[in-house]
């Protein structure tokens, strides 16, 4: 059955500087970025302490494979939950392994149990939960970036550049206009406050 736009919740569970969003359709809940390597207790005890079960949490999403945004995948897939991976982001996952010390205590993210989807296959997915949404392709970022819309204009951008910073980024400014086009009204970072998008440019 699907939630009622309005009535979705929205909870940031972060820390260390990086918001981790947790969408929710009554008790089934969506985890946006997934946490720094190492740090799983952390994860847990916030996910606690906003009255989250970890078993709650049908499925963690990256918006991109950097050590700040998906160093506890591996973890999370051991504790239940399972990955939800854009087939844009797939030949990204090996390559985090490169950015990461044996004192990070990064777990490497392997194939076997991925939820591996098409951006264009991401609202049906997101409907089996209740969460009336889509996932968009929006590199600016970096090439393997996706952001989740939600169709009451929340949007979820990772670390896509604001628009401000990105005068010389024309990926980026893409990605602004294609969220702009879909409906995009306010945008949940990943570093920094939450902010209303403006009017589109002229």
């Amino acid at each position: 059955m699907m939630t009622d736009p309005s009535s979705l919740t929205i909870v940031n569970v972060g820390y260390r500087s990086t918001n981790y969003w947790v969408v929710s359709a009554g008790t089934a809940r969506l985890l946006v970025d997934l946490g720094w390597p190492g740090t799983l207790g952390t994860m847990k005890a916030n996910l606690k302490k906003m009255g989250i079960p970890l078993h709650e949490i049908r499925y963690a999403f990256a918006t991109h494979y950097h050590i700040d945004h998906a160093g506890l995948a591996e973890e999370l897939k051991r504790e239940g939950v399972p990955l939800l991976v854009l087939d844009v982001q797939v030949s990204a996952i090996p390559r985090m392994k490169t950015w990461t010390k044996p004192a990070d205590h990064f777990v490497e993210i392997t194939p076997e149990g991925n939820v591996v989807i098409p951006c264009s296959q991401s609202r049906q997915l997101l409907h089996q939960i209740g969460i009336a949404g889509e996932i968009l392709h929006t590199p600016g970022h970096s090439e393997h970036c996706v952001s989740l819309l939600l169709d009451n204009g929340a949007v979820f951008t990772g670390d896509l550049p604001l628009e401000a910073y990105a005068f010389d980024n024309p990926i980026a400014l893409d990605s602004w206009k294609l969220l702009r086009a879909r409906g995009a009204k306010r945008v949940y970072p990943a570093h920094g406050p939450i902010r209303d998008l403006d009017h589109p440019l002229t």
